[in-house]
């Protein structure tokens, strides 16, 4: 079965880094775009970041867009999140997540649009 398991997470002070890897099995992962989302206390999941099948293609949500890059290695069936100059505003549960497959080009920041997410791994940010 399809399993996306998180790591990589923890407590940094604002302006550092940390990067976050999901290990992906159980489906044909180079073929299927895959997304990073968060969810922070009191709020709804949102859209971070997501890349194709094949790499090369990659889209960010504003807020993360210049200081976060999204990569995946289908050799090893992982994606990674790498998190730069992080701001309190980042702090929350981030999710890996499976896209379905289907005009990806236009649903890729829709939670949706995804089929299948991880438990998630916690990031916390302090000022």
């Amino acid at each position: 079965q399809v399993q996306l398991v998180e790591s990589g997470g923890g407590l940094v002070q604002a302006g550092g880094s940390l990067r976050l890897s999901c290990a992906a099995s159980g489906f044909a992962f180079s073929s299927n775009a895959m997304g990073w989302f968060r969810q922070a206390p009191g709020k709804e999941r949102e859209f971070v970041a997501s890349i194709i099948g094949y790499g090369g293609s990659t889209y960010y949500a504003d807020s993360v867009k210049g200081r976060f890059t999204i990569s995946r290695d289908n050799a090893k069936n992982m994606v990674y999140l790498q998190m730069n100059s992080l701001k309190p505003e980042d702090t929350a549960v981030y999710y890996c997540a499976k896209h379905r497959g289907r005009s990806f080009s236009s649903t890729y920041y829709l939670g949706g649009a995804y089929d299948y997410g991880g438990q998630g791994t916690q990031v916390t940010v302090s000022s």
